[in-house]
């Protein structure tokens, strides 16, 4: 008959789609940290994994010459064994030059890296088997 109904318009409104969007960058704010540090603590194994490797060529290199003097980490075919950890996320060196009968070996997180923003910083391991961290918020047994 002549009459024209008004018509609905179906869609969101600017203040419903701005709704949306604060709630998914408030979920976003608290998931990305809560991830990030779940891949940290992921990455910590390949700090252990590295210092173990490496005292244990620690212990076969005093097993043949009875002292850990002259043990070298690097890339060379006489040294024990590489200055990165096997993933490349932390860096080997020695705390101080190997004595006769001690040694201590560290990884700390490689610049560059995410690993540097990790609450356990940099491992430590010694002749003992003495596992330790330094420079970070939790303790050795947390980390290790």
């Amino acid at each position: 008959k002549g009459e024209m109904r008004p018509s609905t318009q179906r869609g969101f409104t600017l203040i419903e789609v701005m709704i949306v969007v604060a709630i998914i960058a408030l979920l976003a704010s608290i998931a990305l940290p809560s991830y990030q540090e779940s891949i940290r603590k992921s990455r910590r194994a390949d700090a252990k994994s590295a210092l173990l490797a490496a005292s244990q060529a620690m212990e076969k290199y005093y097993t043949e010459r009875q002292t850990y003097v002259g043990a070298n980490l690097g890339a060379n075919a006489t040294d024990i064994y590489s200055t990165s950890s096997p993933d490349n996320y932390y860096t080997l060196s020695f705390t101080a030059t190997p004595s006769a009968s001690a040694y201590s070996i560290q990884a700390a997180p490689r610049t560059g890296t995410s690993q540097t923003a990790d609450k356990c910083g940099t491992f430590t391991i010694s002749q003992t088997g003495a596992k330790g961290v330094t420079g970070g918020s939790l303790t050795a047994a947390d980390c290790w």
